[in-house]
């Protein structure tokens, strides 16, 4: 799917009005572009502060920014650059730990696109030239670096040194461009492996992992599997990590969902093996409970779109949208919603998502679907997505909105028996959510 941005700044919005008559108007892979780019504006990406870099199919942000978390805890200045953004295009840059603000982001946005002449970047492109010419130029001790899409061929791969990489959860997503195999996008994304750099991952099933070992291999990585070389568990309320140097407990994550834990433990791991910038065990504790990330198992506040739901009722929003995530988030659902507590799932799916793997994780639960658009964006038509839910065994209805599914659930709430409710399915679905409820990230 294409990238999309608007902005209330005038200045940003003129440099994005620009950017798309320039943009080819779809997702490109391939380091061509973004090389002749970078090597136009004087190479910015080899000054760039010590950067962790991170690839995965679900639990990238989250990981980035427990890594943000624990290195700002430690006393650094740190960039992060991530994507999708989901109310404000500001989201995707941060230098020295503020969100970047509107001058200086259609400062560096103009910069790009002046340089970039007869050239037709990408959406993506233009905005990783951005933002790796801000970290070269804004001082800062780190630089936290999420890849878009695969790794192998995404833009953010030109970075040719990193201090160290990460993979996260691996799935099935995006395979028109890595590929319909397992093996495949577990290669694809271990492509941002560096000869004598550490590769931490997760632990993967065999045919995952050996092509994730195989890519390490012939470039020469340090590769530190999860279960092998490092391990994180939770257990008696506390996450407790190893590695060959040591072991030791810290409290568990605050953000919400058992499988925060994997990622924490991955940027625990990540801190651990590399060898520049040393982040003292207190740094990590702290991190469990600063780390922040928006539409990942986040409870709304009183709003717009929460005021439609009684008082006592819950409303969490999630932009889980493959296979993969839907399976996190339906065991994070069994482990917290008790049998019998009525169940709202208020779903939005882009069309190029597999909506039948989705609606797998949740088969024959005891819940009811509410099948909504994605404003702005091709996506599944709510009856049809209605009518799919309702054939994975989900009592299911469409409606026109998500403002219309909640003022729905509030009207048939017992208020004996308080709904808990998620929003899930689209990264762009939760960022008209938070915008409609008043909650930008910051």
């Amino acid at each position: 799917m294409v990238d999309h941005a608007r902005s209330d700044d005038t200045d940003v919005q003129r440099q994005l009005d620009r950017l798309d008559a320039l943009s080819p108007g779809r997702d490109i892979l391939g380091l061509e572009r973004i090389s002749e780019l970078l090597a136009r504006l004087g190479h910015p990406e080899r000054s760039l502060p010590p950067v962790f870099h991170v690839a995965g199919t679900n639990g990238k942000g989250s990981t980035c920014a427990f890594l943000r978390a624990a290195l700002e805890a430690a006393g650094y200045k740190v960039h992060v650059y991530t994507s999708p953004h989901l109310v404000r295009f500001n989201e995707r840059i941060r230098l020295a730990g503020q969100l970047i603000d509107d001058p200086t982001l259609a400062g560096y946005l103009a910069r790009v696109l002046d340089i970039a002449g007869d050239m037709v970047p990408s959406f993506f492109e233009v905005t990783t030239a951005a933002a790796l010419l801000a970290f070269a130029e804004v001082p800062a001790d780190a630089c936290v670096i999420e890849v878009g899409l695969g790794g192998r061929l995404d833009a953010t791969n030109v970075i040719a040194a990193p201090i160290v990489t990460g993979i996260t959860q691996l799935g099935m997503d995006h395979q028109a461009f890595l590929g319909d195999q397992p093996e495949q996008i577990a290669a694809e994304k271990a492509g941002i492996a560096k000869a004598g750099v550490p590769l931490l991952t997760q632990r993967y099933p065999a045919k995952m992992a050996e092509a994730v070992a195989a890519v390490a291999n012939v470039v020469g990585a340090e590769l530190y599997p999860r279960g092998a070389s490092w391990d994180a568990v939770s257990a008696r309320g506390e996450l407790h990590y190893r590695d060959l140097e040591g072991q030791f407990a810290l409290p568990l994550p605050r953000l919400a969902g058992a499988y925060q834990a994997q990622n924490a433990g991955l940027a625990i791991a990540m801190l651990r093996h590399q060898r520049v910038l040393p982040v003292p065990a207190s740094a990590l504790r702290a991190a469990m409970g600063w780390a922040e990330w928006p539409a990942r198992m986040q409870p709304l506040a009183p709003g717009p779109l929460r005021d439609l739901l009684p008082k006592n009722g819950e409303l969490w929003l999630d932009g889980g949208h493959n296979p993969a995530a839907a399976r996190v988030v339906a065991d994070h659902l069994r482990a917290v919603v008790p049998a019998g507590k009525p169940l709202h799932l208020v779903m939005g799916l882009l069309a190029n998502k597999d909506a039948t793997g989705v609606l797998k994780a949740f088969a024959g639960r005891h819940a009811t679907l509410h099948a909504v658009p994605v404003p702005h964006h091709d996506h599944h038509a709510p009856a049809e997505l209605a009518a799919a839910a309702r054939h994975a065994g989900l009592t299911a209805m469409p409606a026109a909105s998500v403002a219309d599914a909640l003022g729905w659930i509030g009207r048939h709430a017992d208020c004996t028996e308080p709904p808990y409710v998620l929003i899930l399915g689209s990264l762009y679905l939760a960022g008209e959510v938070l915008r409609a409820n008043g909650q930008l990230p910051d």
